[in-house]
């Protein structure tokens, strides 16, 4: 597949380092070179000097012979305005980054599409609906919901107190209401067998179906704490859209130390209480009533504040928080400290993109970034390798699972005398770098 990617900022050459790995045939163009010199020399892809906005540039890219295009440049109105050229130009499909959330409304989606524009990703409107999710379920890290809730992915952190640690995997498979997917321990993802043990601050990756989504708290020793008020450290984006989403769920207080933007953010968050005031001084924390919030939500521009806040709130009485983390080399370290969520708009954003790249139908393929690892939902094709014969005896790759599946609506866990059909959309984890492979065995 033909990719050209227009903006080497964070999004795009993430993206990008993904993509490399899956053999795909990208092109990453920027008007900066000095963005593009790391990427040339350092992954598997082309890379051109030149404005997204230009005829010639994308001429030079080869744009016509493009199966997706994405703009993920800083600025909105050019990323649409590329996509427009590149789809006049013969690109087959397109994604814009956006700014705007009013763009993502139903009524103007065939304004777009008539523009050139397939498809638009507002990372901070990902961002604000991944706090909601993870201020609902506040025993978890991690909580993704695969066709419709079929199928469900959660990510936790097991602590001493949960009945499964020191447990081998293998012990654990007369339980059949969940499937241990992955393990996070320190800085290393898993792809465990049945010999695999279980430790204390594992952060284990379970999928289950909607039933026995309670069997997981009693087992990982957990309880859900209903959320009522939320401070959020920082005025950004993120935080506009999540008190806009969220204003009528939880009391939401915003603190930040900029006096001009606490007066735009009382007008953009006519429901949200707005504070003056740093909050990383331990004092404006306790004059707001730290000790009273359930939940205390980071969103500076700085990833190292964000962390530091939560650990200190966390301290000072806040029973969830959550942190952004836009580091990726961050995200380890602060997935071993005491924070609770850590939420990465690069990961999100590159999550919905590679849907695009699974299917050509987004709607019915959903890819799940982490940091190290992807949960992909792939459909199983006629003749493909997945339907020759039960799990067990089919030689998977060593760095994939296959964790459940939605067969005729219904979703369902695998075993190894599972039998895959086509037809079945199969739940897979696997580690960075083998989507590409796991793929060919669905086609």
């Amino acid at each position: 597949m033909k990719i050209i990617i227009a903006g080497a900022g964070e999004v795009g050459s993430h993206l990008a380092k993904l993509l490399s790995r899956e053999e795909q045939d990208i092109t990453v163009i920027d008007q900066d070179p000095g963005k593009l010199e790391n990427l040339d020399s350092n992954y598997n892809l082309m890379t051109l000097a030149g404005s997204p906005t230009s005829f010639n540039t994308l001429r030079e890219a080869r744009v016509d012979q493009c199966d997706l295009f994405i703009a993920v440049t800083p600025f909105e109105t050019s990323n649409v305005t590329s996509c427009e050229i590149a789809k006049s130009l013969g690109a087959q499909k397109t994604v814009a980054r956006i700014d705007n959330h009013e763009y993502l409304k139903d009524e103007h989606r065939d304004f777009f599409t008539r523009m050139g524009v397939n498809h638009l990703i507002y990372p901070e409107y990902l961002a604000a609906q991944e706090i909601i999710t993870a201020l609902r379920r506040t025993w978890v890290r991690n909580w993704f919901e695969l066709h419709d809730g079929e199928i469900i992915l959660v990510g936790v952190k097991v602590r001493e107190n949960a009945s499964i640690v020191g447990h081998q995997l293998k012990e654990l498979a007369s339980q059949r209401t969940f499937h241990v997917s992955a393990i996070k321990r320190r800085h290393e993802t898993i792809i465990p067998r049945g010999d695999d043990s279980i430790k204390a601050n594992d952060i284990v990756y379970f999928t289950t179906t909607r039933d026995h989504v309670d069997d997981l708290l009693t087992i990982c020793g957990k309880i859900n704490r209903n959320v009522k008020k939320v401070m959020v450290m920082g005025g950004s984006r993120i935080a506009i859209r999540f008190a806009n989403l969220a204003g009528d769920e939880f009391k939401i207080k915003i603190i930040d130390n900029d006096r001009d933007k606490c007066r735009k953010l009382a007008e953009k968050c006519p429901d949200a209480e707005i504070i003056y005031g740093d909050a990383r001084d331990n004092e404006v924390l306790r004059d707001e009533g730290i000790d009273d919030v359930d939940a205390f939500v980071a969103l500076t521009d700085s990833s190292e504040t964000n962390i530091l806040g939560c650990m200190t709130s966390r301290e000072m009485g806040a029973w969830k928080t959550i942190a952004e983390v836009e580091n990726i080399q961050f995200i380890s370290e602060a997935e071993g400290l005491n924070i609770g969520t850590i939420i990465n708009k690069k990961l999100l954003a590159s999550s919905k993109i590679f849907q695009l790249l699974l299917d050509a139908d987004s709607a019915s393929s959903k890819c799940l970034a982490l940091a190290d690892a992807e949960v992909a939902e792939i459909e199983a094709k006629p003749k493909s390798k997945i339907t020759r014969g039960p799990v067990k005896d089919l030689k998977l790759f060593r760095d994939m699972t296959i964790a459940g599946l939605i067969r005729d609506g219904h979703g369902m866990l695998v075993e190894g005398n599972t039998v895959i059909e086509p037809g079945d959309h199969v739940v897979v984890f696997c580690l960075s770098g083998a989507i590409h492979k796991v793929e060919k065995l669905f086609n």
